[in-house]
């Protein structure tokens, strides 16, 4: 049976998602001691206002469970690239806080992601790019 082209795409996705981020995780593990997964949702913390977010809100835009972030966290507060911080109004809030350690660490790997990101892209124009964007968000529900 033959694939569609759009299932011809996502397996092309998905295969290109595992040599991305293998060579992410490589890059990112040798250079700074962290994962891909740890740099997107330190990357998240840092954009937020003030360097906090629901713990809620981060899980939703990493794409995982409230659970699965909190697990994510964990070993980032450890070694104090995050921390823990409640909401005096709401027991039941919990956010994450980038520390400066955190920021700093996230801003030196950003080089690490673009020089791995501008290698494994080649040099698509801007026009490939926006709509390739354009179509993973769609993708991702964003």
């Amino acid at each position: 049976m033959e694939n569609t082209l759009t299932t011809e795409f996502c397996l092309r996705m998905g295969r290109a998602w595992a040599t991305l981020s293998r060579r992410l995780d490589s890059s990112l593990g040798s250079h700074h001691g962290i994962s891909f997964a740890d740099y997107q949702l330190l990357l998240h913390l840092q954009r937020a206002p003030g360097g906090r977010l629901r713990r809620v809100d981060l899980a939703e835009k990493l794409g995982l469970t409230a659970s699965g972030v909190t697990r994510s966290l964990l070993p980032l507060e450890k070694i104090g690239l995050v921390d823990r911080q409640s909401d005096p109004r709401d027991a039941r809030v919990g956010y994450a806080i980038i520390t400066a350690a955190g920021s700093e660490l996230v801003t030196n790997a950003t080089t690490v992601v673009d020089n791995i990101s501008r290698a494994a892209l080649g040099a698509p124009s801007r026009a490939q790019l926006e709509a390739t964007s354009n179509l993973l968000a769609q993708l991702a529900g964003t």
